[in-house]
This record gives structure tokens, sequence and C-alpha cells, in this order.
């Protein structure tokens, strides 16, 4: 290690940390080209950045008209990856995200079996309303998720590395939909909650997008760089500290363990599992990486923690009637830890 290496990062070599610096100005170039089209929401964009840089994936929630789909798709192009749309509807069949085996005719006349690849063999995947469709073809995205991978007719098909899922629900309208089980919402890092913008931000995109000119972003980093800033977050540090806090604050959310608090019992039926814990260790990594920080600090669990628990906490009739959120429940949580 260099003298100018500071000692906090003992375990990091010359190269990670300098690709930790590398990394932290990839990230505000990223920020910065993103900021020429999409107005405010400088917390979605980080959010992304995390759980692409943690390999994870997320679901996004909001209204409609928050530009989910024009973020998304900014994103793919600043980052240089393939995108591609999913809308998902109640008729969608695992096929059509996946591929499926067409029959074709050759020059020659044979007739054979050709895999058509489905909308899934893509870097970055908007998963539409993803509640819209039936569990069966939720289930086909989510076990691509999972295994990077799906299975066709008996035939395995590997995905493109970087890969991951965005996948959107509306709160709004619930009628006619099939809400993700909880098991399945497990596999999201992040849920991420897109709120109105502010009466400036509102004004501004007004301004910008009822003109003539389309801005086009540069590309900041390619597919590449990506993948070996993914493998950098992995070696990020974390002091035993925070690993403690980690399994601690997780254990709080279950009300049927010793160390949950009394007040929360009555508003929570079910909840967060090991998952969480895994996830909150690694959006830290990412967090603290993309900060230009060479070790894990107890600001960046708490920056993602509650995108990471809230969509894990499963909430009574109790708390729903006395208006009390999966989010409130989580930061006063958080609120009592320290």
């Amino acid at each position: 290690m260099s003298s100018t290496t500071p000692p906090a990062v003992a375990s990091l070599s010359d190269d990670d940390v300098h690709f930790i610096d590398r990394l932290r100005d990839s990230f505000r170039r990223f920020s910065t080209e993103l900021g020429k089209v999409i107005v405010g929401q400088k917390e979605t964009i980080e959010q992304l950045a995390i759980c692409m840089f943690a390999r994870r994936h997320a679901l996004l929630m909001g209204v409609p008209g928050l530009a989910k789909t024009l973020l998304v798709g900014k994103v793919a192009e600043t980052m240089s990856l393939g995108f591609n749309r999913i809308q998902f509807t109640p008729d969608l069949m695992p096929m059509d995200i996946t591929g499926t085996d067409i029959l074709q005719e050759s020059n020659e006349g044979r007739r054979a079996f050709q895999f058509i690849k489905g909308p899934i063999f893509a870097n970055i995947i908007l998963a539409d309303e993803i509640n819209r469709a039936p569990p069966k073809t939720q289930a086909a995205l989510l076990e691509a998720m999972q295994e990077q991978r799906v299975t066709v007719l008996g035939k395995t098909f590997e995905l493109d590395s970087p890969f991951m899922v965005l996948a959107t629900q509306n709160p709004v309208e619930q009628e006619g939909t099939y809400p993700l089980p909880e098991a399945q919402l497990d596999r999201f890092m992040f849920l991420i909650e897109l709120d109105y913008p502010n009466e400036e931000e509102e004004i501004q995109i007004a301004r910008t997008t009822t003109g003539d000119d389309a801005s086009t972003l540069s590309p900041v980093m390619t597919g590449e760089e990506i993948i070996g800033f993914q493998k950098l977050v992995r070696r990020v540090p974390v002091p035993d500290h925070i690993y403690e806090y980690a399994a601690k604050l997780v254990r709080k959310t279950r009300p049927q363990g010793e160390t949950a608090p009394a007040w929360m019992k009555p508003y929570v039926s079910w909840g967060a599992g090991p998952r969480a814990v895994q996830n909150l260790i690694l959006g830290a990594k990412s967090r603290a990486a993309l900060q230009g920080s060479y070790m894990v600090r107890l600001e960046d669990l708490q920056a993602i923690a509650k995108p990471v628990l809230v969509h894990r906490i499963i909430t009574t009739f109790a708390a729903q009637a006395e208006g009390i959120s999966a989010k409130q429940i989580v930061q006063r949580l958080i609120d009592e830890m320290e």
C-alpha cells in the first residue's frame, strides 16, 4: 500500500482505491447527463445506480406521468446498454417475454425449429406494470432475474451481463391486477417510490418537454466497465459493527422475535428475511463506492434501509386502519437504533 492510501482501507489494493475514485467520477458524470432530460429525481437516480452496481433489481412505484419509462431508457443510454420495455398485460404469456422456437424454412427447402429471442434478452429491462400480468408470466421474469438465464422447451439460454430488471407498479389502479406475492417482492433489492415534483421542478419539466429540441445523452461508461465496477463493489470493506447493525435492524422487524419492540408488534404481521440483511450490506457497499468512500459507513446503510425494508414488511389491518405505513415503521426502527 502506498503512503497516500488512507489507513482505513488496508484491505483494498491500490488498484481498487483507484477504481473507486473512477467509479465516483463516472457516477457524477452519469448524474449530470441524466439531469439534461430528467428534472429532479436525484435520489431515484442514485438508488437506480446503487442497484445496478450491486447487481440487483428494483421495483419502481409511482403514479403515471412521472417519467419512469423515460428515466429507465435514458439510464441505459448513458451506460451504452441494450434496453427493452415490456408492457405487462393480462394476456401476456411467458413466451412473449423469453422467446420461443419457430418453424423456419431454409433456402434448401428444409424445415427446422429456430429460437427467436424475446425482449428479456437485453441489459436493462423495464417491466411496465408487472402486476397486470398473471402469476405464470410474472414467474418467467422472476426466474430470469434470479438465474440470469431462461429455459424454453428444455433448452437453457444465458442472458447478457450486465443484466437488470426495473419493474413498475401503479399504486392507484388495482382492479384486474395480480399483486406480486411477498416471496416475489423479496427478489427486488429496492422499492423505489417516485413522488410528484415540486412546483419549481414541474415548471422546468414543462419548459424542457414542450420544445422541439430533444437532448441526446453521451455515454459515460461501457458494459465492460460496469461489470468491473460491479466486481469492485463486492470488495468494498465492511466493518464488523455495520454487519451487526444490519442484522439487528432486520431482526427488529420480525414481530415474533424477542428483539422486536412492543409498539411494533400490533402493526406488523411479518418481517423481513435474511435476504434483507444481504441487500442492506450490498446496497451500503454500492453507495459507499459511488460516494467515493473506501469502506462502508453507517450513513450508507441508513440511507438505503427504507428502500430495502419497506416492501419486505407486511403490515396488519390495525396499521392500515390507523394510517401507519411500513415506511413510518422502518424510520422509527432506525431512529431507535441510534
